[in-house]
């Protein structure tokens, strides 16, 4: 049974409601006798996820023929052991993960890390991750992998709904709604099961344009 394999973080994780990251929506697309393995983690970046042992179900499991959707950037930017350089170690991390897959014949996709919810005056948006996403896209183009630049997509969605509706898509929690919460919750990072779902459809889109991803999933319009 052909398997696709997604590491990342919280914003891909299946996560516990009201928290959904986009990996947990993406079952409902794949074609028949396809697996999905879901080991993406909140809170980690490439550095961490491989130095926890996080990639080992992978390394253990991961064959000739299966797909592997590699996403981080979240949790490399920040200031502390997670930390990685976008145009030295980050670069290095991924191509672990991807040189791994090809030395197996299972084929790596390398994506942009999904945008956050910040609007500024005038409908317009901040732009976040700062160097990573080129970072990504240059390692995608220099290595020849399969590119999904999910930043860019989903700016391009938010700016297109506007900061009422994109929030939509995002954990909101009116106070005493969740003991988690109680003082309420306005997350502008991760995703409800709407805004999981809405995000994974680019997911799909995206490795629709690869032939040897394309093969992984449904027929346009078959759910």
């Amino acid at each position: 049974m052909p398997v696709i394999w997604i590491i990342g973080d919280s914003t891909v994780e299946d996560n516990k409601p009201p928290f959904r990251g986009w990996g947990w929506a993406l079952p409902q697309y794949v074609r028949p006798g396809v697996q999905v393995r879901n080991i993406a983690l909140s809170g980690r970046s490439s550095r961490s996820f491989r130095e926890e042992g996080l990639f080992a179900p992978a390394e253990k499991e991961l064959t000739a023929g299966d797909l592997l959707l590699i996403q981080f950037g979240h949790n490399d930017e920040k200031d502390d052991e997670r930390h990685t350089d976008p145009d030295t170690t980050f670069k290095e991390e991924l191509w672990r993960y991807c040189h791994f897959a090809l030395e197996r014949s299972a084929q790596p996709v390398l994506l942009t890390p999904v945008s956050r919810r910040f609007f500024v005056g005038g409908g317009s948006m901040l732009y976040t991750h700062g160097e990573y996403p080129r970072a990504i896209r240059e390692l995608a183009a220099d290595k020849q992998v399969p590119l999904c630049d999910l930043k860019k997509d989903s700016r391009a969605l938010y700016l297109s709904l506007g900061e009422k509706k994109t929030a939509e898509l995002f954990v909101r929690l009116a106070p005493g709604e969740n003991p988690d919460f109680p003082d309420g919750h306005d997350d502008k990072t991760h995703f409800n099961a709407f805004g999981a779902n809405e995000i994974c459809k680019l997911v799909v889109s995206e490795l629709k344009q690869y032939p040897a991803c394309a093969a992984f999933l449904k027929e346009e319009g078959v759910l």
